[in-house]
């Protein structure tokens, strides 16, 4: 089956920014697990890299301690307004040796996010080139979240029952998880609801050479 051409145009527009992030890692590093372009598409194109708002939402409703949410925008982003739980990893920082532990690891299932889904991708796809399996995309990003989850659209008195059963789990679980807000783009949304805990990464301290 031939590869969307939409997804193809996203994964070039992703891979350019992702090119000049790889660059700075060690050849050796990344070799044994990079992916053909074909590769990439294929997963691209099965969407096997997604969570969607809803499974996350159920998630974050169970406390399900599975799930680790990545915010991979700027740490003033991040003060701004967080997906509970969540902790900060800027994208220019992913590479830092510090988050390789939590990168790496089969423990928790990481899900990364971003405003939109660019950021998160990229992410997603600077992991999966170093060989680590367990990250994902949020679907849609926080502008869907709010969208969808935190401000859900009634369905027409026609709907079906499907409809229903669907925004009435949405509106519970976005009253659950503080109700209400709206995000606008990749790169300048403006979150209005209300905010979550924050939980920031500590980079861990070399020791210094020699001494007892």
């Amino acid at each position: 089956m031939k590869p969307n051409f939409r997804n193809v145009i996203i994964l070039g527009v992703a891979l350019i920014p992702l090119a000049l992030i790889i660059a700075a890692v060690p050849q050796n590093q990344i070799k044994p697990f990079k992916l053909t372009a074909e590769q990439m598409v294929q997963m691209v194109n099965q969407k096997e890299h997604f969570y969607s708002a809803d499974a996350v939402a159920d998630m974050l409703v169970q406390k399900d301690p599975s799930l680790q949410l990545i915010d991979v925008r700027s740490p003033s982003d991040f003060e701004k307004y967080s997906l509970p739980g969540a902790i900060n990893i800027p994208l220019a920082d992913l590479l830092s040796e510090q988050y390789e532990g939590v990168l790496n690891q089969d423990v928790k299932v990481n899900v990364f996010y971003s405003n939109g889904t660019l950021q998160a991708n990229e992410a997603w796809m600077i992991t999966r080139q170093l060989g680590y399996l367990n990250n994902f995309v949020l679907e849609g990003g926080l502008n869907y979240w709010f969208e969808t989850i935190m401000n859900p659209a009634e369905p027409k008195s026609t709907s079906p029952d499907e409809e229903f059963a669907k925004y009435d789990f949405r509106k519970g679980a976005g009253q659950a998880l503080g109700g209400g807000g709206g995000l606008s783009t990749e790169s300048s949304a403006k979150p209005m609801a209300p905010q979550a805990p924050k939980t920031m990464i500590t980079p861990k301290k070399k020791k210094a050479a020699g001494g007892c």
